[in-house]
């Protein structure tokens, strides 16, 4: 099973806009990602995000560059402060390829947990809109595959 963590890409400041949309560098970094992960061909069951706007927004840009069979869908859960441990649990059953678009800490936390079994423990630097690809094994272990940022891809 691959699992794809994704950071929002580059939001608006909150003074400007407080439902925090993509900035205009924001949506062209994830439009560059998305180009760059286009001729891949990945494949996920779906791609979900938290709810906030700008995690939705990169889910959506993604969207495009990927074969989602049950396309975007908000879940609880991805917030900034949430628990990573419920996703965790998910995650050992889940079957499909599946990306997750959310924030930080808690991508962070929820890599940690996966890769050593702590949450406080962080080995994976997140950056806006960037990918990151986890790989599960037979045996349940979790391992980092790859990673695309946007600095990459300019």
């Amino acid at each position: 099973m691959k699992l794809y963590l994704v950071q929002h890409a580059k939001a608006k400041p909150e003074q400007e806009d407080p439902a925090r949309p993509l900035s205009d560098e924001g949506r062209r970094d994830i439009e560059r990602i998305a180009n760059f992960l286009k001729p891949l061909s990945l494949s996920v069951s779906r791609i979900v995000h938290s709810g906030k706007l700008r995690a939705k927004q990169t889910a959506e840009v993604l969207s495009g560059a990927l074969n989602s069979e049950q396309g975007v869908q908000e879940a609880t859960g991805l917030t900034p402060l949430d628990d990573p441990r419920p996703w965790a649990e998910k995650l050992r059953t889940e079957q499909s390829d599946l990306m997750l678009v959310g924030h930080l800490p808690h991508l962070a936390k929820l890599a940690g947990l996966l890769l050593t079994g702590d949450p406080e423990r962080q080995p994976v630097r997140f950056t806006q809109g960037a990918v990151f690809c986890f790989e599960r094994d037979e045996a349940g272990r979790w391992a980092l595959v790859w990673a695309v940022t946007p600095e990459l891809v300019r």
